[in-house]
C-alpha cells in the first residue's frame, strides 16, 4: 500500500509528541458544546438518570469509533487523516468527496461559527456593534493562523496551554457542584408532564453529545508531523477521548446537582447558571472566561488539524489548484498556503452569516463518510492482512459494529428529522463530480 503523500512525512516538521497530541484531540472536542449542549441532551432525555445515561452512551458509541480508527490510522500514518483512508480503503473518487466538503464547506464553516461565538461571549466584557463583532472574529481567525504559519509547534503549543486552562474553569465547577450542589439529585422520573419520556427522545439526546463528541479524529489528519505517529495516534485519540468523556459526564452530574432538572432543561446556558448558583455574579464572568479560551482552544485545533486535508490533496493532485495547495513554506515549513485559504474563506462565511446553514448542509454527508471509515477496517483486515499493524481494534468485531450502529443512527435520524439538510448536503458534495472528472482530465 503506497501513495504519493508519503513524501510529506519527508517535507513536514516532525514536531509534536504524544501530549501535544493528546491536548490536540482534548482541545479540539471540548468546545462551545460542554457550556450549552446540557439543556437539549436533558430536554429530549426527559429525567437526570436518563440525561447522563445519554452522555454515557454517546461516549461509548464515540469511543468504539475511536478505537476502530485508530488501528487504520496507526496502519496509515500519513497527513491527511480520513481522506487517505478513504482513498486507499475504498477509492480515490470518494476521499476527493470528502475532501471536498471539509474543505469548501465544514472547516471554514466550523471555524467562522466557532469565531463568532468567540467574540459574542468576549461582549460580556466589552461592548461591540455587530460589524465590530465581525471584524473581531476575523482577527482571531487570521491571528490563530498566523501562529500556525509560523510554526506547527508554536500552534501545538497553543493547543497545550489552551487545553490546560479551559479544564481550570470545568474543573472547578465539577468540584464545587459535586461538594456544594444542593439540588434533588438523581431521578428516573419526569418532574414535568409536558415532557414525554421514550425510545426517540432518549435517542435524540444521544444524537446531541454525539455531536459534541465531534472532532476527535482531526489529530489523525497531522500524522506526518507526528514524531512517532504509528504509536501515538492510537494513543492521543484513546487517552483523549477518554479524558473528554470523562469530564462531560462528571460535569453533567455536577450540574445536576446543583440544579433542578427543570431549570437544566429551560436554561439555554446551563453551565454558566449552575456557576451563577455556585459562586455569584462573578461566576458568570469565570464561565465566559472558560468558554473563550475553550472556543479558542477548539479554533486553533480545528484550523491546524483541518488545513492538512486540502494541502494532502494538493499532494496528490487532487484538488483545483493543486501546486497552490500543497506548497509548504520554505522559511516555516508549514502549509502556508492551505492556511491562508481556510482562514479567507471562514472570513466571508463571518461576513455571508450562512456558515450554519453551511455547516447543517455538510454534518449528513460527513457523516456518511465517517461511517464509511469505521466499516473501512473490515476491508483493511480482508485486503491489506500483510500491512504492519502496531495497533488492533480490541473485541473485534463487536467495537466496529457499535461504532458503525451509532453512526448510522445519526444518519437515519437526520435524514428524517431534518430531511432538507440531508438532500441538500448529499447535493453539494455531488458537485464535486464533475470538478474532480475535470482534474483527473487535466492531469491525464
Amino acid at each position: 500500500m503506497k501513495s504519493n503523500n508519503d513524501s510529506d512525512i519527508k517535507s513536514l516538521k516532525k514536531e509534536i509528541n504524544l501530549l501535544e497530541a493528546i491536548t490536540m484531540v482534548v482541545g479540539v472536542v471540548i468546545g462551545s458544546g460542554i457550556f450549552f449542549k446540557a439543556s437539549s441532551v436533558f430536554s429530549n432525555a426527559g429525567t437526570s438518570i436518563l440525561g447522563v445515561l445519554a452522555w454515557a452512551v454517546g461516549g461509548i458509541i464515540t469511543i468504539a469509533s475511536a478505537l476502530t480508527i485508530a488501528e487504520i490510522a496507526a496502519a496509515m500514518p500519513r497527513t491527511g487523516g480520513i481522506f487517505v483512508y478513504l482513498k486507499e480503503l475504498y477509492s480515490e473518487k470518494w476521499a476527493f468527496l470528502f475532501g471536498w466538503m471539509q474543505t469548501i464547506v465544514y472547516t471554514p464553516g466550523v471555524l467562522a461559527a466557532l469565531s463568532i461565538v468567540f467574540v459574542t461571549q468576549a461582549t460580556y466584557f466589552i461592548s461591540l456593534s455587530p460589524i465590530n463583532q465581525k471584524m473581531l472574529a476575523i482577527i482571531i481567525i487570521f491571528f490563530i493562523t498566523i501562529i500556525n504559519i509560523i510554526s506547527t509547534k508554536l500552534g501545538s503549543k497553543l493547543q497545550f496551554i489552551s487545553t490546560i486552562a479551559k479544564l481550570i474553569p470545568i474543573f472547578v465547577i465539577i468540584v464545587f457542584g459535586l461538594i456544594e450542589g444542593k439540588s434533588q439529585g438523581f431521578t428516573a422520573v419526569s418532574s414535568s408532564s409536558n415532557i414525554t419520556i421514550g425510545l426517540s427522545g432518549f435517542g435524540a439526546a444521544i444524537l446531541g453529545t454525539l455531536w459534541a463528541y465531534d472532532g476527535w479524529a482531526n489529530v489523525s489528519n497531522m500524522a506526518g508531523e507526528l514524531k512517532n505517529p504509528k504509536k501515538d495516534i492510537p494513543r492521543a485519540i484513546i487517552i483523549g477521548l477518554t479524558i473528554t468523556i470523562g469530564v462531560y459526564i462528571l460535569i453533567n452530574i455536577a450540574i445536576i446537582k446543583t440544579m433542578p432538572v427543570q431549570k437544566v432543561i429551560t436554561s439555554p446556558k446551563a453551565a454558566s447558571d449552575a456557576a451563577v448558583i455556585l459562586f455569584g455574579s462573578k461566576g458568570a464572568a469565570l464561565i465566559a472566561a472558560g468558554i473563550m479560551i475553550s472556543i479558542l482552544g477548539t479554533l486553533n485545533g480545528y484550523l491546524m488539524t483541518g488545513v492538512r486535508v486540502p494541502f494532502a490533496m494538493g499532494e496528490d493532485r487532487l484538488f483545483p489548484f493543486s501546486n497552490f495547495f500543497g506548497k509548504i513554506s520554505p522559511k516555516f515549513g508549514t502549509p502556508i498556503n492551505a492556511l491562508l485559504f481556510q482562514a479567507a474563506l471562514s472570513s466571508l462565511y463571518v461576513f455571508s452569516g450562512s456558515f450554519e446553514t453551511l455547516t447543517n448542509l455538510a454534518v449528513f454527508t460527513m457523516w456518511i463518510f465517517f461511517v464509511m471509515t469505521v466499516a473501512g477496517i473490515f476491508i483493511l483486515r480482508s485486503k491489506h492482512k500483510d500491512i504492519n499493524r502496531p495497533y488492533t481494534v480490541p473485541l473485534f468485531p463487536i467495537v466496529p459494529i457499535v461504532g458503525i450502529g451509532g453512526g448510522v443512527y445519526i444518519l437515519i435520524s437526520t435524514l428524517i428529522n431534518s430531511t432538507a439538510y440531508a438532500l441538500y448536503g448529499l447535493a453539494v458534495t455531488a458537485l464535486g463530480i464533475p470538478i474532480y472528472m475535470l482534474i483527473k482530465r487535466n492531469v491525464k
